[in-house]
């Protein structure tokens, strides 16, 4: 079923940026669906090539140096081994898992940027950009910060507001700030090259819109949307100390930028593994070349990394496919690195040791595909439990135990097979072909469901037979019975090898035997008479104060940032209003005063009437903080108000002053009051 016109496949993985761990939802996006599609090529015995490696370049790395004392390199170093270590606990085996800070790849990188920039290929624009007076350097617009025009979010980023999700651009933020520094961002001209997309633009609809409508609609779809808008010069270049310095005069304290340099990588890491033979990998008619990424990443796969292929020349080849997945939540909320909101693949390897497969798992049957999904904790216990324990673990165990107990742990004669027999084994085939056929077009989650409906056939052929009882009476149809299941068992340890690979290792070892793909759906996989292993649980549940330990940590996580944002919106300070004269601030008469008598005002939520007393007179006030103090709290309070403000009436009430209040960054009002009990009537000024 594979693709006969390709003698070789080349699988890419979206390089993850070393500046922290990685999370369920990179994982749910791109590393288990490429996984579990690299796996199944090599069960077919096709030739692959799977590459990946961390992105160390770029303003995230610079800002999490400076926010932790030490060099970019320190960052990168650091999160470059846990990325590529949790990698390896998941069983995620790349062939070769790089790095972008190489010397290799700094060489081709350079060189592929030189070759273009010899050609012609790029032109120079002076722009201005945001500029950081205190840090001294450029700022992407994910690093200026400010208040949202929109819903408020004092902590919106200069591109978006995380809190309502508008798309927003650093000139509408409200009291823009570098997120570095805290200074206010100037604009600053500086010239960069740029790669002028749209004399591609032809091309990408033809070799795209044309010929690729086989594409996911979500793929699809986001390019054309962007073809349709018309493309527009994408920089190339940018200025920052950290990355791949750019290779001509000129150009000192300018790097190339991260999407241009990051797919290159793939590359470069290709050449790092294979110096004398990568070209048939990148240049051959032959290889299919398929990059798995997130939403995120469409448009430098499908249209930038393309471009820049098409621009160099030398006969590199485009993707077949490109079947990026949308974004994973996590209970219910968008996952959010910055606060915190996230499941991290490493610790997930700590607190659940042994159960690399089970996440394998439920990312999987989650996967966002074509639309975002949720991970939740107990979606995550109910499928481990339910599904791998209850029906793949149960059937597996069972049949295995049972073949010990009656034939010493031998495959049993086949024997006569009744219709029931031959109808389970007859289902087999077409679930291997729909698996197939579902992986080939990278539907992932349905190929698992297939995998998964193997082992529910088997729990229900092996219930319904009851072997345990038939052995009292006739031991030749349990022996029957029992090489259906195990026929079935090693049907099991192909179909879910992508899908959980150490458990299909266990279960061959517990099997004796080698496997291979054209296997599934054969009736006489273990010949009679096999010895098999000793039986192990391939799965085991996960009981509920696991689940509540997790669902606590991000109850902990949520109260944290939320602490974290209020105190940061109490911080924030209203700009100063404009200037006024000696004059007008003498004819302000603000006195000390004490409330004698207070009640709300009648039909009103906010308003409350008080008495007080100004050291002059008696008068009333009508007061809008009856959401923030009750009447009795007022009572006896000294306070200070506006004596001389015109008279108003409210609510057929006539207010005579005004009191003074504080208004924080949150909205919430707080009394100026004297530090020290003061006459009433003390003037303030």
């Amino acid at each position: 079923m594979t693709d006969k016109r390709f003698k070789r496949t080349l699988v890419t993985c979206a390089l993850p940026y070393a500046n922290g761990p990685v999370h369920i939802g990179h994982l749910a996006g791109v590393y288990v669906p490429a996984d579990i599609y690299v796996r199944y090529l090599r069960l077919r015995g096709e030739d692959v090539l799977y590459v990946c490696g961390s992105d160390e370049h770029g303003v995230p790395i610079t800002i999490k140096a400076r926010q932790q004392g030490c060099s970019p390199q320190d960052i990168v170093d650091k999160y470059h081994a846990l990325i590529k270590d949790s990698f390896e606990a998941l069983g995620i085996h790349f062939d070769i898992y790089g790095r972008t800070s190489s010397e290799v790849h700094r060489r081709n990188a350079s060189a592929f940027f030189r070759k273009l920039y010899d050609e012609g290929k790029f032109v120079t624009r002076e722009s201005e950009q945001y500029y950081d007076p205190e840090a001294k350097t450029f700022l992407a617009d994910r690093y200026i910060v400010g208040t949202c025009p929109k819903c408020g979010n004092p902590a919106a980023y200069g591109d978006q507001c995380e809190k309502c999700g508008s798309t927003l651009s650093p000139e509408e933020l409200i009291d823009p700030r570098s997120k570095l520094s805290g200074a206010q961002p100037v604009k600053k001209k500086t010239t960069h090259w740029y790669l002028p997309l749209q004399d591609y633009e032809p091309w990408l609809r033809e070799w795209i819109l044309e010929g690729h409508k086989e594409w996911r609609p979500n793929v699809y779809g986001r390019v054309k949307s962007w073809l349709d808008g018309g493309l527009q010069p994408r920089a190339v270049t940018r200025d920052l100390d950290w990355g791949v310095p750019v290779p001509v005069e000129g150009a000192e304290g300018k790097v190339l930028y991260v999407w241009f340099d990051a797919p290159i990588g793939y590359i470069s890491n290709t050449q790092e593994l294979l110096p004398d033979s990568w070209e048939k990998w990148w240049k051959s008619p032959d290889t299919k070349l398929v990059h798995f990424i997130g939403k995120d990443n469409i448009v430098f796969h499908c249209i930038v990394f393309p471009a820049m292929l098409k621009a160099y020349g030398d006969g590199y080849i485009l993707p077949e496919n490109v079947p990026a997945n949308e974004f994973l939540n996590l209970e219910g909320d968008k996952i959010s690195t910055s606060r915190g909101w996230a499941v991290w693949a490493h610790e997930y390897l700590h607190d659940f040791p042994g159960k690399e497969d089970v996440m394998r798992y439920v990312l999987t049957a989650n996967a966002p595909q074509t639309q975002d999904n949720d991970f939740s904790w107990k979606d995550f216990q109910t499928r481990n439990n339910s599904e791998l324990v209850a029906i793949f673990g149960n059937f597996v165990n069972r049949a295995l135990v049972l073949t010990h107990k009656y034939f010493g742990g031998r495959v049993p004669a086949p024997g006569t097979l009744l219709d029931s027999d031959r109808e389970t084994l007859a289902e087999v085939p077409a679930l291997a072909a729909s698996l197939a056929r579902n992986i080939e077009e990278y539907k992932f989650r349905e190929a698992q469901r297939d995998a998964m409906s193997i082992a529910r056939l088997g729990n229900k052929y092996i219930s319904d037979s009851e072997p345990w009882k038939v052995a009292k009476e006739d031991l030749a149809r349990t022996g029957t019975i029992l090489n259906v299941c195990l026929q079935l068992c090693a049907d099991l340890a192909l179909a879910f090898e992508p899908f959980t690979p150490f458990a299909a290792a266990k279960l061959r070892k517990m099997l004796d035997v080698e496997l291979n793909w054209d296997a599934l759906g054969s009736a006489e996989i273990l010949p009679e008479g096999h010895q098999l292993g000793e039986p192990e649980l391939l799965f085991a549940k996960i009981e509920d104060d696991a689940i509540q330990a997790q669902l606590d940590r991000l109850a902990r996580i949520r109260a944290e940032k939320e602490a974290e944002a209020a105190a940061e919106q109490a911080r924030q300070v209203a700009p100063q209003k404009p200037e006024i004269s000696f004059e007008q601030f003498d004819a302000m008469d603000i006195r000390t005063a004490t409330v004698l008598e207070a009640e709300r005002v009648p039909k009103t939520d906010k308003l409350l009437k008080l008495t007080i007393d100004t050291g002059i007179d008696r008068r009333t006030i009508v007061s809008g903080i009856a959401e923030y103090y009750s009447p009795e709290q007022m009572l006896g309070k000294q306070i200070c108000i506006l004596a001389n403000l015109a008279p108003r009436t409210i609510r057929g009430i006539v207010s005579q002053g005004m009191i003074l209040m504080a208004k924080q960054g949150d909205g919430s009002m707080r009394f100026i009051t004297p530090q020290e009990v003061l006459a009433n009537g003390a003037q303030i000024g």
